[in-house]
């Protein structure tokens, strides 16, 4: 089974290409708005797995036709391609996709509300998987991702942990930390599951087991790092103002995977302890 990778040179995309079956491109190498590039490049493989994005959600609130551009027509073009070549193709999207007002685990059906242009951006890339790809098209939700490299919430952390005493993290935002080499592993497992024909397509999340702020997931990677979790405090959202607003409450439940007879990610402290300590 051959299987390409979209956005191969962002962090997610550097895990996928990394394992058994996958072939990843970069950004320079297939530009996922170029509806005749997508349709060539997607030629002779079985499934493709698009973690090709704009991820500036920030960014995204003032420049939302270039993210739409790249998170809801790139996935069209890619959605068209693997119509027309019989591919299968997931679609890695986003919790922002919720209001984040929710108590409860968002289940794969929940009704979408996003509360931010980021969000919509991603929407419209899962409409257009969805509409194109009734029987292969598959959106997988994640939230929270890391990793050991790169730019992100983990090594934030472990670089502000060397450079202050204290950090203040928001105590009122509610997540799952979620491991990009775990999403790597569950991504290329539904691939297969989906080529063979035992994957029912539609949505899927793809995030950690548990629960916890991003606050609590600071303590966690100073203490697992061997430093001292108090040096962390809580604080709001509010004394963080940012261009855009960011859901509360961005827990996903994971009956699909079960439903399908594939595996569920572990729990967000395992895998965190597992990519600190090299395990992926």
């Amino acid at each position: 089974m051959k299987i390409l990778i979209t956005g191969a040179g962002g962090m997610l995309g550097r895990r996928l290409s990394a394992l058994p079956g996958c072939v990843g491109l970069d950004r320079a190498a297939l530009d996922i708005t170029d509806r005749s590039a997508v349709a060539y490049a997607v030629t002779g493989y079985d499934a493709v797995i698009n973690a090709a994005a704009w991820t500036d959600v920030d960014g995204a609130e003032t420049r939302e036709a270039e993210a739409t551009a790249l998170n809801g027509a790139g996935p069209a073009n890619l959605a068209a391609a693997c119509a027309a070549s019989g591919a299968a193709l997931l679609q890695v999207s986003t919790d922002y996709v919720f209001a984040g007002t929710g108590t409860s685990p968002y289940p794969e059906d929940a009704p979408t509300a996003p509360v931010n242009a980021y969000g919509r951006s991603k929407l419209a890339g899962e409409q257009a998987v969805l509409g194109a790809l009734p029987d292969r098209g598959y959106v997988v939700r994640t939230a929270w991702l890391y990793d050991r490299d790169g730019r992100n919430f983990l090594t934030t952390m472990l670089r502000l942990a060397a450079d202050r005493e204290t950090l203040e993290v928001v105590d009122d935002q509610r997540g799952q930390p979620t491991g990009a080499p775990f999403l790597a592993a569950q991504l290329v497992e539904l691939a297969r599951a989906a080529v063979a024909g035992q994957a029912p397509a539609g949505i899927y999340h793809g995030t950690a087991g548990g629960e916890t702020t991003w606050f609590g997931f600071a303590r966690a990677i100073f203490a697992e790092a061997g430093l001292d979790p108090d040096r962390v405090r809580p604080t709001t959202t509010d004394r963080f103002p940012r261009p855009a607003p960011r859901p509360a409450y961005s827990v996903l439940g994971h009956r699909r995977w079960a439903s399908a007879g594939l595996t569920s990610q572990p729990d967000w402290r395992d895998e965190l302890r597992d990519v600190l300590t090299g395990g992926r």
